[in-house]
């Protein structure tokens, strides 16, 4: 697991370093670092502002919105992106931040529920791709990103996870495009559906 210390500067750029920020951010990281994730951990925050970084993305609200975006997260649940955004409300209204600013990062924080962003909406195509940049990894770390999901998923037996499991893959490819920039569709779009279609045949199998 990585370290705290770069994360909590990239957290003191975007919010300040007054002593609520301070205390915000220690939450956020906390919530994180919660044993029972596998892949929605501290590592997905940091592999999601790096995406966010390729996309030439530097928006406060899209990378408040990427903080936020798995904050609360227990698999299963069905409401992990609602109440992800009710802590971000909470959050930055706290740290002192403009209403329109936090109505913006919950706006997009309910929008990874989905991961569809409208053509004209460039952060939430911007927040979405970087969330779902993980679907175009090379072979290996898209196979390591599986485990990590499925370990995740633990309690779930077998057979329910494949079921599961392939209605979201198959969702995925049945869009006509997975990514909604440009610059996701050049850097992801093929490897993702690669990877796509090779997890959904070995569940099928």
């Amino acid at each position: 697991m990585p370290g705290t210390g770069e994360l909590r500067e990239q957290w003191a750029q975007l919010a300040g370093s007054g002593v609520e920020a301070v205390q915000v951010g220690d939450d956020l990281l906390a919530r994180w670092a919660e044993p029972h994730r596998r892949y929605h951990n501290l590592r997905h925050l940091e592999a999601v502002l790096a995406h966010l970084d390729r996309l030439g993305s530097w928006s406060r609200p899209v990378r408040l919105g990427a903080w936020y975006h798995d904050a609360v997260y227990l698999p299963g649940r069905e409401d992990n992106e609602e109440v992800s955004a009710g802590l971000a409300r909470s959050g930055l209204t706290a740290i002192g931040w403009d209403g329109s600013l936090v109505d913006e990062v919950v706006r997009l924080v309910h929008l990874t529920a989905s991961h569809r962003a409208a053509a004209f909406d460039a952060g939430g195509a911007e927040l979405c791709d970087a969330d779902l940049a993980v679907l175009g990894s090379p072979g290996p770390d898209y196979e390591s990103y599986r485990r990590a999901v499925r370990a995740e998923y633990a309690t779930v037996d077998d057979e329910a996870w494949r079921i599961g499991r392939r209605r979201v893959l198959q969702e995925f490819l049945d869009r006509e495009h997975i990514f909604a920039t440009a610059t996701g569709r050049r850097l992801w779009e093929r490897p993702a559906r690669v990877n796509l279609t090779g997890e959904l045949e070995g569940l099928q199998s």
